[in-house]
């Protein structure tokens, strides 16, 4: 009987930071990971610029979901580029280091998950960090995830940061310093110009890993083995093989906020009546899992723009591409090292509030409706998304089959609230927008112009909003007896199965999920071998 003494499935920033930990210490402790996509990042995923090749279509590294059609946006199907392979999502992002405002987790402490405070969780974010500013009380150096300023900021980017001071707000370099509001250039998750993604991270690059931790890629996990109420192993599919591993001690699910709970429904832990209509064992009937889907809803205010080294579809910038591709082979520099999205801000809508509800991603380049848009000539876009939305979506099954993709409703601007929040903040972008810096690079704003009325600019908002992608939710974490995993991430109704990715989250943290994805990774770890290496690390 193949046998190890801890599995994990999926192998993005939750899933990497859970084996890697369990996986070190004891070379006689033996952990597998399991993943649907390949392993080892390929030239887009390494070349940071390179996600624009990528989130746009389906492929090997992008399962590319849609969404059901949306009320809320007009009847449109809303798009989810996820990631597919060794390091999930992180493979495809925007690279973007946050990790969210205090008052979030000790929201979730408030909500009942105990030992989720921001007291709790810093530790945990410090010691996954490798800063290049170096360690601090509220950073860290050392860890595996390597966190670095860009190499080369555009010069566009620069006017941005310097639009948005001339606009009355804080320059801020640090968000995920001492205060988290103000305007500035983000951090990313980059080594010497190369992206790093949580699997290069955490497991190391092939051929180098620890013997006793088995990556088992390109193998789609089907259903969880079980014995009675106890989870025994995952039943995977490799190849043309259906193939059995077993666990000694426990299962971890770090599949995502749509991958972890379609695998627990089609194993038979979800809604009991949707499971019994579909033909599925019932193995305990918990009518929240997949629930609870909350994702930030962006709206993107596009520019087009004559300034220097901005992107579009144009000759200049298809005559750097040979040049910029050697630069950044050679020695990892050049606009290829962009995260595009090179800097951003967090701002209140309104003065009465105690921290910022919305954040803003400023692209340097001149790309609409998840690049798959053209526009010629080149420019900017603004993103504007709501950073703790109101609205509640859902994620379902409709076959008993792993491979079959699962419906998902993010149910996007079901609350009223959500839509006068993104409004709010269209409107404190337009005032970046509309001074005399950003002017200066500016050509013609697409679709609703500047100082448009209210009805026109709501209209606008349902027409062409859509997720930054950061669905999260849907195995909610609480004390609670509807809750899908306790407060030590412990699937409730079974046993010797616990969750350790997105999903758990209570509510959305306020920024970019692939930092407190990690750090939910790390601390499960800690969980699941009943020791606390951090304060003892900290107290020594």
């Amino acid at each position: 009987m193949d046998k190890v003494d801890y599995i994990v499935v999926g192998a993005g920033p939750g899933g990497c930071a859970t084996a890697a930990r369990l996986a070190e210490g004891r070379p006689n402790r033996t952990v597998a990971i399991i993943e649907t996509g390949s392993d080892g990042p390929d030239l887009l995923s390494r070349m940071p610029l390179g996600i624009a090749g990528i989130v746009p279509f389906k492929s090997e590294r992008n399962y590319a979901y849609e969404t059901l059609p949306q009320a809320g946006l007009g009847g449109r199907r809303g798009y989810q580029p996820r990631g597919r392979g060794v390091g999930g999502s992180s493979l495809i992002n925007a690279m973007i280091y946050i990790r969210g405002q205090p008052q979030d987790y000790d929201g979730w402490e408030a909500l009942g998950c105990d030992g989720w405070s921001w007291r709790d969780v810093l530790p945990y974010f410090r010691r996954a960090e490798d800063n290049a500013r170096g360690a601090s009380a509220l950073h860290g150096s050392g860890g595996p995830v390597r966190v670095e300023e860009l190499r080369e900021y555009n010069l566009a980017t620069q006017a941005f940061v310097d639009g948005a001071t001339e606009a009355g707000f804080t320059l801020n370099d640090d968000f995920n310093g001492e205060t988290q509001e103000g305007v500035g250039r983000y951090q990313v998750f980059q080594e010497a110009g190369r992206r790093k993604d949580a699997g290069t991270a955490y497991l190391g690059p092939i051929g180098s890993r620890r013997p006793n931790l088995r990556v088992l890629d390109n193998a789609q996990a089907s259903r969880i083995l079980f014995d009675g109420k106890r989870a025994v192993g995952i039943e995977y599919r490799r190849g043309d093989a259906t193939r059995r591993l077993y666990a000694a001690e426990e299962i971890v699910l770090a599949a995502g906020a749509f991958g972890t709970p379609q695998l627990l429904m089609v194993s038979g832990i979800g809604p009991g009546d949707r499971l019994g209509a579909l033909g599925i064992d019932i193995v305990a009937d918990r009518h929240e899992v997949g629930k609870n889907l909350q994702d930030h809803l962006d709206y993107t205010i596009l520019v087009r723009s004559k300034a220097p080294g901005l992107f579009g579809f144009d000759l200049s910038t298809l005559a750097r591409t040979p040049g910029g591709l050697l630069s950044w082979s050679k020695s990892g520099r050049g606009f290829l090292t962009s995260n595009v999205a090179e800097a951003g801000g967090f701002l209140k809508t309104r003065d009465d509030l105690d921290r910022p509800d919305i954040q803003l991603h400023y692209c340097i380049a001149y790309v609409d409706d998840h690049c798959r848009k053209v526009h010629l000539g080149t420019g900017y876009s603004l993103h504007v998304c709501v950073l703790r939305p109101y609205s509640r979506g859902e994620v379902g099954i409709e076959s008993a089959d792993i491979r079959q993709a699962p419906p998902i409703n993010p149910n996007f601007l079901s609350d009223p609230r959500d839509l006068d929040t993104l409004v709010e903040g269209v409107r404190l972008a337009e005032k970046i927008l509309g001074t005399p810096t950003m002017r200066a690079i500016s050509k013609e704003v697409l679709y609703c112009g500047l100082g448009e009325d209210e009805a026109k600019l709501r209209k606008s908002v349902r027409l062409r909003a859509d997720t930054i992608y950061h669905p999260v939710g849907t195995c909610r974490m609480g004390s609670d007896a509807d809750s899908v995993v306790d407060p030590q991430l412990r699937v409730r109704g079974v046993q010797r199965l616990r969750v350790a990715d997105a999903s758990i989250m209570p509510t959305l943290v306020s920024g970019n999920t692939q930092a407190p994805t990690a750090m939910i990774g790390e601390k499960a770890a800690d969980m699941i071998l009943g020791a606390n290496r951090v304060r003892e690390q900290l107290a020594a």
